[in-house]
């Protein structure tokens, strides 16, 4: 009994220490893992997604979608199966391998919202990604910090200490510098940003507030967004006829394409990990500056494989004071500001 118990690979638990994760001023070191682990996976998933819908072409977003929520459910299926993770923080060994008995059904009803605002975040957000580049779409992405501050304080009522207001107040101006010289560009790609903005914001504070009462960890709330989610998704696709239309694509069976949509999923399934870990280690507003800090490296390798703004003085001041504004944050969490 005891052995099997350390199979298992580590797991959130939400109800392990309620009064740090309730007041988490400071970071722990576990939570610094996650939020550098989720850098990292949203760097390369980022990159496939904008490989797969622009280089290749791919017209269908939702498929991408699909996929990496039947992959996702396939690898917690198989690691449950196989005793490597729990999805509850207090799991008995005897696994019943009928995947309805995974999660108690009430507890799935109460993760209901989650799923459906992760659903709305993965769309938008897959569509947001093609039509503007990879530099305008990381600079517009760092608004979202102030989404989800106002709906962190709206759904947990969760207050920032000033220092903590003025490095988000320092991003928001690097990103409007940074995007000056292109707000024209493209008023739909701008505005889907934007949308896509408000429903990470609601996810994000879902999490949060969802994940810290269901009993779930991570994998547990995962689970539940696969299964409520993939059904939707496969239904959706097949109306639209996405799917149907799929098999007509000239790359299909290309072996970049493959690589690129596998290299996806599996992306998309790690990053949905530790976005989970990062905000319930952590804090919503932690995983949201997390994601501008990994803007460097993304607008970067963007400018590399797929071109971007050419050089400009103001763009420039932009990301230099947006990554100055992440950092400042990163330090007030450290310092327990």
């Amino acid at each position: 009994m005891d052995l099997e118990k350390n199979k298992t690979l580590p797991v959130t638990d939400p109800s392990s220490k309620p009064e740090k994760l309730q007041n988490d001023s400071v970071m722990t070191r576990k939570g610094a893992y996650a939020a550098i682990s989720y850098m990292a996976s949203a760097v390369l998933l980022v990159m496939f997604n904008k490989a797969a819908l622009s280089s290749y072409n791919f017209p269908h977003a939702n498929v991408i979608t699909l996929f990496q929520s039947l992959c996702s459910c396939s690898f917690l299926y198989a690691m449950r199966r196989w005793k490597i993770i729990s999805f509850r923080t207090a799991e008995s060994n005897r696994i019943n391998n009928n995947p309805a008995s995974f999660v108690p059904f009430k507890t799935l009803f109460h993760t209901l919202p989650l799923a459906l605002s992760y659903l709305l975040y993965m769309l938008v957000t897959m569509e947001s990604v093609r039509g503007i580049n990879v530099p305008m779409y990381t600079t517009l992405r760092r608004t979202t910090v102030a989404f989800t501050m106002i709906v962190e304080y709206l759904l947990t009522g969760k207050r920032h200490s000033l220092l903590v207001i003025g490095s988000v107040g320092i991003i928001m101006l690097g990103a409007f510098i940074a995007g000056a010289r292109d707000l024209s560009f493209d008023a739909y790609s701008y505005g889907i940003v934007f949308i896509a903005n408000i429903c990470t914001a609601i996810y994000l504070a879902s999490i949060s507030r969802i994940g810290k009462s269901s009993g779930l960890n991570s994998y547990g709330l995962m689970w539940c967004n696969g299964i409520i989610c993939t059904p939707i998704l496969l239904v959706s696709t097949s109306i639209r006829g996405d799917l149907k239309a799929m098999m007509n694509f000239p790359f299909l069976l290309f072996p970049g394409f493959q690589v690129v949509m596998l290299l996806s999923c599996i992306m998309a399934f790690l990053i949905n990990y530790f976005v989970f870990l990062n905000t319930t280690l952590n804090s919503a507003l932690t995983q949201t500056i997390c994601g501008n800090m990994k803007d460097l490296f993304t607008i970067g390798l963007g400018w590399i494989l797929f071109g971007g703004l050419p050089f400009d003085v103001l763009n420039v001041i932009g990301q230099t004071l947006g990554f100055f504004g992440s950092c400042l944050y990163a330090y007030c969490k450290l310092k327990g500001k």
